[in-house]
């Protein structure tokens, strides 16, 4: 699967945004390396689609860093997410649905509305293909 083509948006207050919702994206994907309840990968995907937008130079400096740019080059070449960054996410998204509907006084049809929305994220995590460290380095 090719790098998908990048659009820049025209309009400054939306770059603008875009690239305040790309650092607090990378910020709390940083954060996720060292706390294992937020998805590293997921976030760090999400910067890199809002950089693709918002910004030239974050974007670039996103794909090529040491640390960060290995998990997202990953996803773009094609090969997939890694199966430890899948399960959290789909763990996530289990945990905190239910919560929600639990927690928040709302119409059955926004309930249901939500589990769908749950069934639907994880269905399309289910559906990426699974970056596994096996096929990087392999035997022989």
């Amino acid at each position: 699967m090719p790098i998908p083509t990048r659009r820049p948006v025209n309009h400054r207050g939306l770059r603008v945004l875009l690239i305040a919702a790309g650092c607090v994206s990378t910020a709390l994907a940083v954060l996720g390396i060292f706390l294992p309840l937020l998805p590293t990968v997921p976030l760090l995907l999400l910067a890199a689609a809002c950089f693709a937008r918002g910004s030239q130079r974050c974007y670039d400096w996103l794909l090529e860093h040491r640390h960060l740019g290995p998990m997202v080059r990953v996803y773009l070449d094609g090969r997939g997410i890694p199966r430890r960054a899948k399960w959290t996410a789909i763990g996530l998204v289990w945990l905190s649905i239910p919560l929600t509907i639990f927690l928040i006084s709302a119409p059955v049809a926004m309930k249901v509305a939500l589990l769908a929305i749950g069934l639907g994220i994880t269905l399309y995590l289910l559906r990426l293909p699974t970056d596994s460290p096996c096929e990087k380095n392999p035997p022989g």
